[in-house]
């Protein structure tokens, strides 16, 4: 079991939670970008930089991650795929998503996106606040207790 992150957005201070979680539980954490990515020396932290283009990176993540693997994106259309793979989804605020929750995610995202298409402006996410950072710690530690548990 490993970890695969969709490094292009996401914050660096969850990259930071990554790193020290990859150091201290010995999970391979892999940061998957279209541009280079700065990663503390680590023989527990890889990155994959792939070619530039709409999805590339989210494409290479769906086809590596594998069965209880643990996938961090915001990206509500890889975490459905990624989910349907058999794959956990985390996104950086410290929601799981669940094959119930994904649903009504993309619903809602599709809505936004007509919306936005339309000429609406509703603005993007807020910065992530300490209690979101918090609640990402939490739910990748559960992760974390359960991904030992089956190495066992």
């Amino acid at each position: 079991m490993q970890i695969w992150v969709d490094a292009d957005a996401c914050p660096n201070v969850i990259k930071e939670v990554l790193f020290r979680a990859a150091e201290r539980t010995a999970i391979l954490v892999t940061l998957v970008a279209n541009q280079p990515v700065r990663t503390p020396p680590s023989r527990f932290i890889n990155t994959l930089q792939v070619p530039a283009g709409f999805d590339v990176a989210d494409n290479e993540i769906v086809r590596l991650c594998q069965t209880a693997d643990l996938v961090v994106t915001a990206d509500i259309p890889l975490a459905a795929e990624v989910i349907e793979k058999g794959a956990i989804a985390l996104n950086p605020r410290g929601e799981r998503y669940t094959p119930d929750t994904i649903r009504e995610r993309l619903n809602i995202r599709d809505f936004l996106d007509t919306l936005r298409s339309s000429g609406i402006q509703s603005g993007g996410p807020a910065p992530l606040n300490q209690r979101e950072r918090q609640q990402f710690a939490n739910e990748l530690d559960k992760w974390l207790q359960q991904a030992k548990g089956s190495l066992r």
